[in-house]
């Protein structure tokens, strides 16, 4: 997760104070609700499609037998409606961001989730996939340690990273020239030549298929940074090497900026754009054929 600069403004101290509360109170009452409406219920889940209701108890361990959360489901559940009553910190993304891909969750979860970055929303994002995995990629330790501190449930990978924003020029001009790169050939896993690719995962995060991935970290708005451009990348990998049916979905967060916008353009590609919500582009990548030798 990243903050940014204040903006100029007319208001007095007090009056910002003042809105800022204000925003803050309607957005925590809001997704309070939406938590304990969408989430906090008995009986088939309003996150499952008509294919996954019909046979529930035998797909998602998840549930019992007469369609309820299990206990450690709903202890989360109840965890994340608690934190956001009374967090004072309010997500980076918008509302109508976070919909886009609640909307996508509604369709496919329980299923398979990675989310690049760990923040104040991450309860969030794990409660909206009861049953199902959701993994979390984050860069800095101490950060990982202090969101774990306070939700334990969540499940959060250190991770690191070999780039940084003020290569990422440089490394666009380059790839096309490095085999490992390739989209032919493309790889992660022990990948050391192709600097974009995140070679050093866990092995979960290489053996599974996700169905969504959301990019919202790490940071990536100073020279020194590492950037978003091996996470776009290794999103596109791992999309394309699916070994399973269907297409995953990505978000990338803050696709407005140079970099988010040129690298989802040349690895994510136009043509499996979706939509873009606010700064939030959503992306539908199908697996790729063996045979196709370019990304987009």
């Amino acid at each position: 997760m990243e903050t940014t600069g204040n903006t100029k403004s007319h208001f007095s101290p007090d009056q910002k104070r003042r809105l800022l509360g204000e925003k803050a109170a309607v957005f925590l009452f809001g997704g309070t609700l939406f938590l304990a409406v969408y989430l906090g219920i008995t009986g088939t889940s309003l996150f499952c499609n008509s294919r996954q209701q019909s046979g529930l108890s035998s797909q998602v361990q998840a549930f019992s037998t007469e369609g309820s959360y299990s206990a450690e489901t709903m202890l989360q559940l109840n965890a994340a409606i608690v934190h956001y009553a009374t967090y004072p910190q309010v997500p980076l993304l918008s509302r109508d961001e976070i919909q886009v891909a609640v909307d996508v969750l509604k369709a496919k979860s329980p299923c398979n989730f990675l989310i690049f970055g760990l923040g104040h929303d991450s309860l969030m994002w794990a409660s909206l996939n009861p049953g199902g995995t959701t993994l979390f990629l984050e860069e800095e330790p101490k950060w990982v340690d202090k969101i774990l501190k306070d939700a334990p449930h969540l499940r959060a990978h250190v991770i690191k990273y070999r780039t940084k924003v003020s290569e990422a020029d440089d490394l666009l001009k380059e790839y096309p020239t490095q085999p490992e790169c390739s989209a032919q050939k493309a790889f992660l896993r022990g990948n050391e030549r192709c600097k974009l690719a995140l070679n050093m995962l866990q092995e979960e995060v290489y053996n599974q298929d996700w169905d969504l991935i959301l990019i919202d970290g790490p940071i990536g708005f100073f020279p020194e940074a590492p950037g978003r451009m091996s996470a776009i990348y290794s999103a596109a990998v791992m999309a394309r090497n699916r070994k399973g049916s269907g297409a995953t979905h990505v978000f990338v967060h803050n696709v407005d900026r140079k970099e988010e916008k040129t690298y989802t353009e040349t690895f994510l590609c136009n043509k499996n754009r979706v939509k873009i919500v606010g700064k939030l582009g959503h992306f539908e990548i199908p697996p790729a054929a063996d045979s196709n030798p370019h990304f987009c």
